[in-house]
């Protein structure tokens, strides 16, 4: 089973100051492969602490990748590092050098001596090149390890995996298999509740089936490994009608599918008018709603709250209204709905950080909206 661990270089990324995206890109082409992501890990610029995350990578891992640390100045010091890591010094390469050179004078420059530094890698490393970038990539293999070392700018990064990694890679560990997932979402059951319907599924090995909770959201992440994608499909499918019937219709998308736009689909399909009012969201529930602001509304009572909502529909023959207020101090938020069948309140309190109150009242409220919607049919 072949396994891999990625290793992103950069002091900014543990400062903050950049956030880190080739890690996410490349666990989805590896997942495409069917290789077993088994670690990530952050390692800042420093020649000894990457060279030690390498060779411990090494220990555990097939196919080691890191990202950063592959550009001309000092403090870009991946290429020491693996050679430290692997046990060998670096070397000049003269072709590596010529493809810096003629990247850098598509721009009408000379490179300048410290970008020389660019043409050196452990020696014996096969080099990749970098035609979209001035910083070469290189792999080097040992009996049971590939040690592959790309750029971190993503564009530069994910240029050279597509054309030149994924291939060595194939060609080198017989990467037959692929792993695919399937994303089911769910609002209207907490994640504990959710776990004690599907623990069963939870334990198998392939398909695997793991729990991400959310703010308001629950995901159900199914996962099979198979030698095409066709079996793949036909594991998950398995799997999923079992997590279907368990759930039922606090399950309400599937991968890309988002509450809000599964929401406004069912408005759209009964070619309803929605108008929607709320206090103390920042206009989180309008933007998701497409609904444009209404008037200020500060700390509404469910009195008050109703009656707006009531104005609000009247205004604008709206075929279905809804409200929502939170109460920061109260940890907790009102909603009311006006309904052609009716007219409804809720409340709900919440015991997660403050910080979240509003996301979670939102998609609550979206969710209140979805099976109000879906109820009617």
């Amino acid at each position: 089973m072949t396994s891999a661990e990625i290793i992103t270089i950069g002091t900014e990324i543990l400062l903050g100051e950049i956030v880190d995206t080739n890690t996410r890109h490349i666990a989805l082409t590896l997942r495409g492969l069917g290789v077993d992501l088994h670690r990530t890990v952050t390692i800042g610029d420093n020649v000894e602490r990457i060279a030690r995350a390498i060779h411990n990578s090494m220990e555990r891992a097939n196919i080691v990748i890191t990202t950063g640390g592959l550009g001309p100045t000092v403090d870009d010091p991946t290429r020491e590092a693996v050679a430290k890591a692997v046990g060998v010094e670096t070397e000049f390469r003269e072709d590596l050098w010529e493809q810096v050179v003629e990247t850098i004078s598509r721009y009408g420059r000379k490179p300048s001596e410290n970008q020389k530094r660019q043409a050196y890698v452990p020696r014996g490393a096969i080099g990749l090149r970098n035609p979209v970038g001035t910083a070469p990539s290189f792999i080097f293999e040992t009996e049971k390890n590939a040690v592959i070392s790309l750029p971190g700018v993503p564009a530069e990064m994910e240029h050279i995996l597509r054309e030149s990694v994924i291939p060595y890679l194939q060609k080198r560990f017989g990467l037959h298999d692929v792993i695919k997932v399937r994303v089911l979402h769910c609002s209207g059951l907490g994640e504990g509740t959710i776990d004690e319907k599907i623990a069963d599924l939870e334990t198998l090995s392939n398909p695997t089936v793991g729990l991400a909770a959310h703010t308001g959201v629950v995901d159900v992440r199914i996962a099979a490994k198979a030698t095409s994608e066709n079996e793949a499909d036909e594991m998950i499918a398995k799997i999923e009608s079992q997590v279907r019937e368990r759930l039922g219709a606090f399950i309400f998308g599937a991968d890309d599918d988002r509450l809000e736009n599964v929401v406004l689909g069912l408005l759209e399909k009964r070619g309803w008018k929605l108008t929607a009012i709320e206090s103390g969201l920042d206009s989180l529930l309008l933007r998701a709603l497409r609904v444009s602001p209404t008037a200020s509304l500060p700390n509404p009572t469910l009195d008050s709250l109703t009656q707006a909502l009531r104005a609000a529909q009247a205004d604008s023959h709206a075929d279905i209204a809804l409200g929502v207020a939170v109460h920061l101090d109260e940890r907790a938020a009102d909603m009311v709905m006006i309904a052609p069948t009716g007219e409804k309140t809720h409340r709900i309190t919440y015991g997660g950080p403050p910080g979240s109150l509003a996301r979670w009242s939102v998609n609550l409220a979206l969710n209140w909206l979805r099976t109000t919607l879906e109820e009617m049919k």
